[in-house]
């Protein structure tokens, strides 16, 4: 007849094992307290940050300068728009005045008031030195 088996012991962790953890274990919350009280009585506050005030930037174009990146900036000119504009202005010369714009195809007086905050003005060709 064999044996009889050992008894099987069901725990995973020894009891000098638990004992062992349960002491690390209280340690380290000794230690996190202690430290968390020393910090606790370091005065600290809001800090106050200077902060400049935004800059704003304007954004101009000078129509008879500019390439279609540049133009497609303005608001409602796309890159169909603009490519007619430097088409335009490569073609027939360049613009004289900013009603002049109306010349392209799908710029009218609607979109030059859009646009016109946005556009250098166009100098008068008798007050431009000639080269």
């Amino acid at each position: 007849m064999p044996s009889p088996a050992p008894p099987r012991n069901d725990l995973l962790i020894r009891p000098a094992e638990r004992r062992t953890a349960t002491v690390l274990a209280a340690g380290v919350l000794a230690l996190l307290a202690a430290g968390w009280w020393r910090h606790s009585g370091q005065p600290g506050g809001v800090i106050d940050i200077d902060r400049a005030p935004p800059l704003t930037a304007q954004f101009q174009v000078n129509v008879n300068q500019a390439d279609w990146p540049e133009l497609i900036q303005l608001p409602g000119v796309g890159r169909t728009l603009a490519e007619r504009l430097v088409a335009e202005r490569e073609e027939h010369g360049q613009f004289r005045s900013l009603e002049e714009l109306s010349r392209v195809d799908g710029i009218g007086p609607r979109t030059i008031d859009r646009i016109r905050p946005y556009l250098l003005p166009i100098a008068d060709e008798s007050e431009v030195a000639s080269r």
